[in-house]
């Protein structure tokens, strides 16, 4: 884990733009969908959340997850376990919007791989 006073910045080109008044999380120009069409399409929407989420809770904007997920209206159980998306790694967010390496992708099996240390995730979801 990092110490207070260390910051780590990660640039995931993401494209976010409204669709139904509501944002939308668009891939990179470069990104490619696995061959398979195994990948869940949901997966770079829910980071794309995620760290929406984070950044509304560190302006100061809800003190609470609970706040938060009145606010989203969702479960309190699901805002928290999806908010653990803006936590992963930057390896495995480069793997995961680049490299496609793996098949099919949950999005149970990554909020679970988020709440590792940074070392310990690509070795839990790629291997």
């Amino acid at each position: 884990m990092m110490n207070s006073d260390e910051s780590i910045q990660i640039f995931v080109p993401l494209k976010v733009r409204k669709q139904n008044g509501r944002p939308k999380i668009m891939p990179p120009a470069t990104y490619l969908p696995s061959e398979d069409r195994t990948q869940d399409p949901h997966i770079l929407r829910a980071i794309g959340r995620a760290w929406g989420w984070r950044r509304r809770m560190e302006a100061g904007e809800f003190n609470t997850v609970t706040d938060l997920a009145k606010a989203v209206g969702l479960a309190e159980r699901h805002v928290s376990r999806q908010l653990r998306l803006a936590y992963l790694a930057p390896g495995v967010l480069k793997r995961l919007v680049y490299k496609r390496e793996v098949p099919a992708v949950t999005l149970l099996k990554l909020t679970d791989v988020a709440a590792l240390p940074w070392h310990e995730q690509p070795e839990r979801m790629f291997d």
